[in-house]
């Protein structure tokens, strides 16, 4: 619920209109809606790939490539900026992001030839860059008071409902309304103007005090090293998922799996998401070590039944893959986070949260930018089968680094940090 300020320092009598500035816990709901565009922007293409490719007659390394410009992009600006927002506020650097996420949306909608999809994915890359970390540590700052676990459970639970809807809303849009490859894209874009109105109203005081910003790559306090090595871990291991759910998932759930309903298509890559999201609530109260060894299990568990699904043609495997699969991110993710928000001090938690990130989205480009190449060289059924293996591998290194989070201190660093060895 907003409520009417006035500014420090200002008489009444000059400022007849007193500013809206929302309550922290409007301004939470505001920034877990943030946290959700970031998994939005990124799936919002996924069911539309396929149209592209018959309209442009794309090959997989063209689609994947489209897809893998997204995490590029996001690695650069987290390089350079991944500590922006620690300097000069949370609300400042999401809504710059926001306003490239939504040029990025309307590029989409208005996109010629396939060069304004690479430009539009770039845009979106910058927007998700610069928005997701600071909207990670504003749920954490605006949720003062509660269990720092509550914060990394309105994280996923967000991340979640923004997958879900992207999928959901794109495959009906797809299958059911004119404009295919358009109209979910001015959607988003109306849904990205209204949240960055929203934001606009976030208090300005959201960040630590980080004294003076100049460019550099994110950098983590040497106190924090070991809990960041453990998280990150985690991290890509999740977001090595986000490959074949977004970029090959509805190709896979067309050509391979046999169902031509985007929206049915659409329906079960959501699964990924929803699932994700009910087991976030259900974990929200294991230890990070016990979450972290079940979601990689369940990672594993589920790449066996994708390659499974997709070798056999079965729907209902691959509805029980995509299912398994969003526990275990669901669960990687909480736990990565729970882990490193612990560990971060507050005056350097964005910073540390973009690093974290950043590497996320470089192994969703690597992967992606591979699989891409393997698909048009050998064909789609390998590299769903080397995805699976190498997501399952990343599972097994993750579990194999959970056995040694129980020695792990948790206790955040002291502000100030030295970052340097």
């Amino acid at each position: 619920m907003a409520k009417a300020e006035l500014s420090p320092g200002v008489p009444s009598a000059r400022w007849p209109l007193a500013p809206i500035v929302l309550s922290r816990r409007a301004a939470l709901w505001v920034s877990a809606s943030v946290v959700a565009h970031t998994l939005w922007t990124s799936a919002a293409p996924a069911m539309a790939y396929r149209l592209y490719a018959q309209e442009w007659r794309l090959s997989h390394t063209v689609t994947t490539g489209i897809f893998a410009v997204y995490p590029i992009v996001v690695v650069a600006v987290l390089l350079g900026f991944g500590d922006l927002s620690d300097h000069i506020g949370r609300r400042a650097t999401m809504l710059v992001g926001l306003g490239a996420s939504l040029a990025g949306a309307l590029l989409f909608a208005v996109a010629p030839n396939v060069l304004w999809l690479f430009a539009g994915r770039a845009l979106m890359g910058v927007g998700v860059g610069l928005t997701a970390g600071p909207s990670t540590a504003a749920v954490v700052e605006f949720g003062t008071g509660g269990p720092l676990k509550h914060a990394a459970f309105i994280t996923t639970v967000a991340q979640a409902a923004g997958l879900a809807a992207s999928l959901l809303l794109g495959g009906a849009l797809i299958e059911y309304a004119p404009w295919p490859t358009r109209l979910t894209f001015w959607v988003l874009a109306a849904l990205l103007a209204l949240l960055f109105a929203a934001t606009w109203l976030l208090p300005r005081g959201t960040r630590a005090d980080g004294g003076r910003w100049r460019l550099r790559a994110p950098s983590v306090p040497r106190n924090a090293r070991n809990a960041f090595a453990v998280a990150s871990l985690a991290m890509m291991t999740a977001y090595s998922h986000g490959v074949l759910v977004l970029s090959l998932g509805g190709q896979v759930a067309h050509d391979l799996v046999g169902s031509p309903n985007a929206f049915v298509n659409g329906g079960v890559l959501s699964l990924f998401a929803i699932v994700s999201g009910m087991v976030g609530v259900v974990a929200r109260s294991l230890p990070a070590r016990t979450a972290m060894t079940l979601g990689a299990l369940g990672s594993t568990t589920g790449m066996g039944l994708l390659a499974m699904a997709v070798a056999r043609h079965h729907l209902p495997a691959f509805l029980l893959a995509t299912s398994t699969a969003g526990a275990g991110y669901s669960l990687l993710f909480l736990s990565a986070l729970d882990v490193i928000n612990r560990a971060a001090p507050a005056d350097r938690r964005g910073g540390v949260l973009s690093a974290l990130y950043l590497l996320a989205y470089l192994s969703m480009a690597a992967v992606a930018l591979g699989l891409g190449a393997v698909a048009t060289a050998k064909g789609l059924g390998l590299a769903v089968d080397l995805g699976t293996g190498a997501i399952a591998a990343l599972s097994l290194a993750t579990l194999l680094l959970a056995a040694s989070m129980r020695g792990l201190s948790l206790r955040p660093a002291s502000p100030g940090s030295s970052a340097n060895s």
